[in-house]
């Protein structure tokens, strides 16, 4: 009779066999559906082919809805939700979800739908299919859904899988969808392991499925220390994203469109500018309070995406997606906007600013970074960096101009292959047209006040007797490697202990490209940048709460961090898609 161990082991090398067999069938299948032009030697495929430019496109003639539509929620689902997995009813094979009891009841429903659909991404380009994250009201003209939560209101997302079963080309239709930022069960966080279909299941689940229920419980990190408190709303998120998260296929999934926004309100930042609450931000709101999303891709002679999920240095997209559009417009009132810019990757870099027809920089008020507002907002700033996945919140006093002003919002740096950007060159490249096109129907109530929110102190002894781990992050036998390692999902590389404070080290020890490394549940603080043994300034922007450490060149970050609340299996990795799926990720447990 086999022992519990030799059954355990049994299954690890069992989903580790999946592992490699799902990584060879990937580039096989991959090759087989290459174009025959791009003929690959051995010593070719370290190296991304030279690919022509996509073809021209009509700039500022596609506009962006003036507002966005929030996703609705449901009243019911059905089968309705269950603590354990009801695989019976559809549903894919996940673990129990945690703290059940407790974020079960007044949970606000809501089903997403993963789905192909027609899309004009341009009009010099053909309608082609894409696939998106629906919502039942989510607009026609609207790239993917937006979802607008509170927090003390969990949210029970059930995110169904209508991917068309006989795909071809490049992505798989399978999905595991990570909120990404959210404090969250593992059973919930979109593992890349819990792919599901409703033939196929990931190694991490037990069954396929149709559907898998997420429980987001929308509550401020620390809730369960002591246990039934309320958290930290010095913890509070503000900006996330969701986004397929499936092992091997995250970028080419998320190059076909699936990835949509999730904003977070509390009593401080509550999505209403003419809040009363003593306290309350009154930072501008919905339908002033707009998503922008930036993604790079690439086109082929014929005006549809291409993308080769083989090469581990991918493809650097040439066009820039804003919401899901090439140059579009957008048209604004003259008040103030807050918009939230997010950058879906999967490879390219943004230093953004705001000028005028002449090039003129303007200013704007930096609130946020990674979602997170800032202690305080940072003033007349001109230009914001994103690596991919971070995001940026700043405030527009559009007041300032006239009606029939027109901006345009520019990238400036300069990127020549996915590996690292290069320079900022002026003026840069134009990617949206914002008109200020009418006087706002009422009054503007919104504010920037000079606090918004402060951060949770760190204590100095706890930090001296912090443990320190170090990550060393590494080209590798044509791959992407941590500490020398590639992916393994089927065994954690290590232990956290839940509730406790550690350093951790993330190290870019080469000097050919940069990682924006993202860590699942758990945000930090930045300690230290070094470039070779010399210390860097932290930027102001970077000073508050995050979960994106970008490592340039040559470069060490310290940061802080600690990981509470929940138990079960996470990952850290590569935000550069590319590098992500060719192995650049490691699964780390929470105990």
């Amino acid at each position: 009779m086999k022992t519990r161990s030799s059954r355990a082991d049994s299954k690890r090398e069992k989903d580790k066999l999946i592992n490699e067999d799902r990584r060879d069938f990937l580039k096989l299948s991959a090759m087989a559906a290459a174009t025959p032009a791009l003929l690959r030697s051995p010593q070719a495929a370290a190296e991304a082919p030279i690919l022509p430019p996509s073809p021209a496109t009509r700039p500022w003639v596609m506009e962006l809805p003036k507002q966005i539509v929030p996703a609705a929620h449901v009243p019911y689902l059905t089968p309705a939700p269950t603590e354990l997995a009801n695989v019976a009813g559809g549903e894919a094979g996940r673990g129990r979800h945690q703290h059940w009891a407790r974020f079960r009841p007044g949970a606000e429903y809501y089903e997403l739908r993963a789905k192909e659909i027609n899309w004009v991404f341009n009009p010099a380009y053909p309608s082609q299919k894409i696939w998106s994250y629906r919502a039942a009201n989510t607009p026609s003209n609207e790239y993917s859904a937006t979802v607008m939560a509170h927090y003390g209101t969990p949210t029970l997302c059930r995110i169904y899988n209508d991917l068309p079963a006989n795909h071809t080309g490049f992505g798989t239709p399978e999905i595991s969808t990570h909120l990404h930022n959210q404090h969250c069960g593992s059973e919930s966080d979109g593992f890349p392991g819990d792919y599901y279909s409703a033939t196929k299941a990931g190694p991490s689940l037990t069954a396929p499925g149709k559907f898998k229920d997420h429980l987001y419980p929308n509550a401020y990190a620390g809730f369960d220390t002591p246990p039934n408190s309320t958290g930290d709303y010095r913890e509070a998120l503000g900006t996330l994203f969701y986004h397929d998260h499936t092992l091997d296929f995250t970028a080419p999934n998320l190059y076909r469109g699936l990835a949509g926004f999730y904003l977070l309100y509390d009593h401080l930042d509550s999505g209403n500018e003419a809040d009363p609450t003593p306290g309350a931000l009154r930072l501008p709101s919905h339908p002033y309070d707009y998503p922008l999303m930036f993604a790079d891709r690439l086109f082929d002679a014929s005006g549809r995406l291409y993308y080769d999920q083989v090469n581990p240095e991918g493809v650097l997209g040439d066009k820039i997606l804003v919401n899901g559009l090439i140059e579009p417009v957008l048209k604004v009132a003259a008040r103030r906007y807050r918009f939230r810019l997010l950058n879906t990757g999967p490879s390219r870099f943004y230093d953004f600013a705001l000028v005028n027809p002449n090039n003129v920089k303007q200013k704007f008020t930096y609130i946020g970074n990674d979602g997170n507002l800032l202690p305080n907002p940072l003033l007349n700033m001109q230009s914001i960096t994103l690596g991919v996945a971070e995001r940026a919140d700043i405030v527009v006093d559009f007041s300032k101009y006239l009606v029939g002003t027109t901006l345009y919002l520019v990238n400036r740096m300069r990127q020549e292959e996915t590996r690292l950007p290069k320079d900022i060159k002026e003026p840069g490249v134009r990617v949206l047209k914002i008109v200020v096109d009418r006087w706002p129907s009422a009054q503007d109530l919104s504010q920037v006040p000079a606090t918004l929110r402060p951060l949770p102190p760190i204590d100095p002894a706890e930090l001296a007797a912090a443990p320190v781990r170090r990550f060393v992050f590494e080209r590798r036998q044509n791959m992407w490697a941590i500490n020398g390692q590639f992916v393994n999902l089927s065994s954690p590389r290590f232990v956290v202990p839940k509730g406790r404070g550690e350093i951790w080290e993330l190290m870019n020890i080469d000097n050919g490209w940069s990682h924006p490394i993202h860590i699942h549940l758990e945000e930090g603080r930045i300690l230290s940048r070094e470039r070779d043994g010399e210390q860097l300034p932290v930027p102001p922007y970077e000073r508050g709460r995050k979960d994106v450490y970008t490592i340039h060149e040559n470069e060490t970050i310290r940061i802080f961090i600690r990981f509470r609340d929940y138990a079960g299996k996470y990952v850290m990795h590569c935000h550069n898609l590319i590098h992500e799926d060719h192995a650049m990720m490691l699964r780390f447990d929470v105990q």
